[in-house]
């Protein structure tokens, strides 16, 4: 075993030709996390120093902004509505969730950017279409005066061909997008239109030949105005695919019209080894911190954890003798030092809900939800209502969250009417979740997105389920008082559930159903997270 690894390593292929069980009997120590909420991991180590991710979990393409002492962060939430969430920070450690911006489905979400300008809060949102009505591949804008809302309808820009947009500002006042390619578009003076056709600006610094990336597709411009320079910052190598593709570049002008030079020390950011802790590391945006020192938040795969998605990583920065940023932190397997200055506040959420509160859009969302699909919901007494759409999972909208970490569980009690199936899943796509559901009869077992096996049901119309996820060993537990537990009669492995299998840049999410004719009731939902998972990686 030793000596294929080591074979492997020199031909810089590191672990990842290891089968599981091979990576795991000989994990690499690494630090822990510490703990927050039902155990969840959090960044801040209490010590001055943090541990990425910041936000753990699917956070993919954060955008990030400075507003005074405060920052607000929101990420790519695809198919999952109500959609970009807000996040709030005063340090760049510990964030909370603050409002759901998007409500109406327009599509599948990819990387939007979060901006204010005249003291008015924008989001340029690029979707990609899908089956629901209304949705299109195009580029849209949102705005509020207020970053808790209201937020206005989305407005189409009419930008089908591109993704990742950019906002800028030039130097005469003008304001412009960066897009994928690396484009750029007029912005009319209010932001809410756009003025002519894209034009390439940037062919950007390419990589060498032998390096092993997806493509090169250049995504993610952030426009920075720093020191009489405009920098350019984006991601080339593709986001997905072989853990050292994706990367950070910059280029940089003395005008927002150009010409623009390659930083000499490109790439700034990569994964060179899959023997490091995150993968795929890129899109970045340079933020600057409370005390005036500069940072980065990009996103990166965990090594062995691909269905969980990208999540939210913060690298120090600094800034050359010859006026280039440069990015710190190595392979951020390793604490930092906290970002200087900032006031400490609260992290994340609890993610059990005894449904007595209204957690929609802040933690639950409709996965590619119908125009009306939010009828469905109703709370009372403590419980979810939940009306049942469709005759499976792969034709209804269960709701899903984000799961954060690495092990966890997940119960609920829930009892259903004549003629209706409810469950828990563990949910990718319409096509990619597996769980167990079931009616007064039958139990409905769930594996690859199919129904493979119904078995009689002795609980009844009522039943607790639990579902467990460690190490992507997926066990399912049963029972009738929510004290005793039965094991479920299947069990699964979830370690390809992931982007790189099926596609769509998503991650593995626990998620509720209600297929049939009637409701679903759900009570007391349990989240809980398993602390020794951080003592190794896969």
């Amino acid at each position: 075993m030793v000596t294929r690894r080591n074979a492997l390593k020199s031909a810089g292929l590191g672990t990842l030709l290891l089968g599981p069980a091979a990576q795991a009997a000989c994990p690499p120590a690494l630090p822990a996390w510490a703990r927050g909420p039902e155990g969840q991991r959090k960044a801040d180590l209490g010590n001055g120093t943090f541990l990425n991710p910041i936000v753990a979990g699917d956070r993919p393409d954060p955008s990030i902004l400075k507003d005074g002492a405060d920052y607000y962060m929101t990420f790519s939430t695809f198919d999952a509505y109500p959609g970009l969430v807000i996040w709030h920070s005063r340090d760049l450690v510990n964030w909370q969730p603050l409002v759901a911006t998007l409500q109406r489905n327009i599509g599948s979400v990819w990387a939007p950017e979060l901006c204010k300008h005249k003291g008015r809060y924008y989001l340029y949102i690029p979707t990609k279409k899908t089956a629901v009505p209304g949705a299109k591949t195009t580029s849209w804008v949102i705005w509020a005066d207020d970053i808790r809302g209201p937020w206005s309808d989305p407005i189409d820009l009419n930008l089908p061909k591109h993704i990742d947009p950019g906002h800028a500002v030039g130097e005469d006042g003008s304001r412009w997008l960066f897009l994928s390619g690396v484009d750029r578009v007029r912005l009319a003076d209010d932001g809410l239109s756009t003025i002519g056709q894209p034009e390439r600006v940037y062919e950007p610094w390419r990589y060498p030949d032998d390096w092993e990336v997806e493509a090169f597709s250049p995504e993610g411009p952030k426009v920075l105005r720093h020191g009489g320079y405009y920098y350019l910052i984006l991601a080339v190598g593709g986001t997905s695919g072989p853990p050292t593709g994706h990367m950070v570049i910059a280029a940089r002008s003395k005008s927002i019209h150009g010409p623009w030079q390659h930083h000499p020390r490109n790439p700034l950011v990569r994964t060179t080894s899959v023997d490091e802790k995150w993968w795929s590391r890129g899109h970045a945006t340079l933020v600057q911190g409370p005390a005036g020192d500069w940072w980065g938040v990009y996103h990166g795969y965990e090594n062995g954890f691909w269905t969980l998605g990208r999540q939210a990583l913060l690298a120090p920065v600094t800034w050359s003798a010859d006026g280039w940023p440069e990015f710190g932190g190595g392979d951020l397997s390793q604490p930092l030092r906290k970002p200087a200055g900032g006031a400490t506040g609260p992290h994340g959420m609890a993610l059990s809900d005894d449904f007595g509160t209204d957690k929609y859009g802040i933690q639950w969302n409709f996965f590619s939800p119908a125009p009306t699909e939010s009828r469905r919901l109703a709370r009372r007494d403590n419980t979810l209502h939940l009306q049942a759409s469709g005759s499976e999972p792969s034709d209804s909208s269960p709701l899903v969250f984000v799961a954060p970490d690495q092990d966890y569980e997940f119960q609920c009690e829930i009892d259903v009417d004549a003629g209706t199936r409810g469950g828990l899943l563990l949910f990718y796509d319409h096509k990619l979740y597996c769980g167990l559901g079931f009616d007064a009869e039958q139990f409905t077992l769930h594996r690859y997105g199919t129904e493979h096996g119904k078995l009689a049901n002795t609980y009844g119309k009522r039943l607790f389920i639990r579902i467990r996820n460690r190490r992507h060993i997926v066990s399912i537990h049963m029972s009738g008082d929510g004290k005793t537990w039965q094991r479920g009669p299947r069990g699964y492995e979830v370690s390809g559930y992931h982007h790189n299998v099926r596609g769509g840049f998503m991650s593995l999410k626990p998620a509720l159903y209600a297929v049939g004719k009637g409701t679903v009731r759900f009570r007391d939902f349990r989240y809980r997270a398993f602390g020794e998972a951080v003592k190794g990686q896969q």
